[in-house]
């Protein structure tokens, strides 16, 4: 990974170390929960670059730093499958509603991990189904995500009247000290009161915060690129089609294939109906991001959990028996299961072809 060390934003130390932290738990894009806190007092950490370089914006015009100056901004690097950011959303969406009058702006800056995320009609039906009405930026290109010299999905910069980013914040949790951050730059603004009360927040569905205490599969991806613990016999044939079959049992955290897949750079693609994913994870929720290759197209699966229909421990986009479609390219919640937690065989079979499946992720 490379990138410009600004020594007034942050140590090369610092980024290192939580790259490393994020790398041995296997969040190679999203970051995982991150609750360190910043000091009492709100240092300067540089000029915030303009955010020159969407190619549209969403709910907004163009935002222009001129018009942003004299106001707090909280600007979030997103994804809209990303289940970390996914997970941070009830607090952005209080927070924008919250402090709105007070002269808090948020922006979202959608910097997408996969490419079907750069599909504009993608990412207005997501801002629509998560019901947010602030402002995004639509980074395609990376511009944005590059002039702040971001590596992290999601990431918080904090920035105050005078266009000076004065706090940052990497991953998930530490939603308070956030909130404090917002508070007290407001306050330095002199906008209007500012109470000391936090948001509540009712998450529901995806949005429900991780049991940490029991998350012991980190995200995993599926294309070539940077899949891991990939357990089929013969391993991986790369970018051409390839009769897989699954061993009878896996290790916590290996997954494998069974039927005609592709695997490419960034996902695998079913070439016949029948084909089976499994993975042994533990955790209580499992997701699972995929999409119809072709868009207007559906496929219907079937999933298990050891051999047996979901029933109580079934996910948001399945049913009790473990039916579910496909539809659309986005995040599925397939498992969110009750304690105890311990060591599960998932498997979903696909009853149609023409689907393609990109990264596991964990809650």
């Amino acid at each position: 990974m490379s990138k410009r060390i600004n020594s007034n934003r942050r140590s090369f130390l610092t980024t290192m170390l939580k790259t490393i932290a994020a790398t041995q738990l296997g969040m190679i894009g999203c970051t995982i929960q991150n609750t360190t806190s910043a000091t009492a007092e709100l240092p300067i950490e540089g000029e915030s670059p303009p955010l020159v370089g969407a190619i549209a914006w969403l709910n907004s015009h163009p935002l222009t730093a001129d018009e942003l100056l004299g106001k707090v901004v909280l600007i979030n690097f997103c994804t809209y499958t990303c289940i970390n950011w996914l997970r941070q959303l009830p607090y952005l969406r209080a927070w924008a509603e919250t402090y709105q009058d007070q002269g808090l702006v948020v922006i979202g800056v959608h910097t997408p991990e996969f490419e079907f995320e750069k599909n504009i009609d993608n990412v207005r039906r997501a801002l629509m189904d998560m019901r947010i009405d602030y402002a995004i930026a639509v980074d395609n290109d990376y511009a944005v995500w590059r002039a702040f010299e971001n590596h992290y999905w999601p990431a918080l910069y904090f920035i105050d009247r005078q266009g000076r980013i004065r706090h940052h914040h990497f991953g998930e949790g530490d939603y308070e000290r956030s909130e404090r951050v917002i508070q007290q730059l407001l306050s330095e603004a002199g906008t209007g009161s500012v109470g000391q009360e936090m948001v509540e927040v009712a998450a529901r569905g995806f949005e429900v915060a991780a049991d940490w205490s029991s998350l012991k599969s980190p995200e995993n991806y599926l294309g070539h690129d940077r899949t891991e613990h990939f357990a089929s016999p013969g391993g991986a044939v790369l970018n051409k089609p390839h009769s897989y079959t699954a061993p009878a049992q896996l290790q916590r955290n290996q997954w494998a294939l069974a039927g005609d897949w592709t695997i490419s750079r960034q996902a695998v693609v079913l070439n016949q109906s029948g084909g089976q994913t499994a993975y042994r994870f533990h955790a209580r929720d499992l997701h699972l991001v995929m999409g119809p290759v072709e868009r207007g197209t559906s496929v219907r699966f079937r999933v298990l959990l050891d051999g047996q229909p979901p029933l109580t421990a079934h996910g948001l986009d399945v049913d009790e028996r473990g039916k579910g479609t496909v539809t659309e390219q986005r995040l599925y919640q397939l498992i969110r299961q009750s304690q105890p937690i311990r060591d599960r065989q998932f498997e979903i079979e696909f009853l149609d072809s023409g689907v393609e499946a990109f990264a596991f992720t964990f809650g």
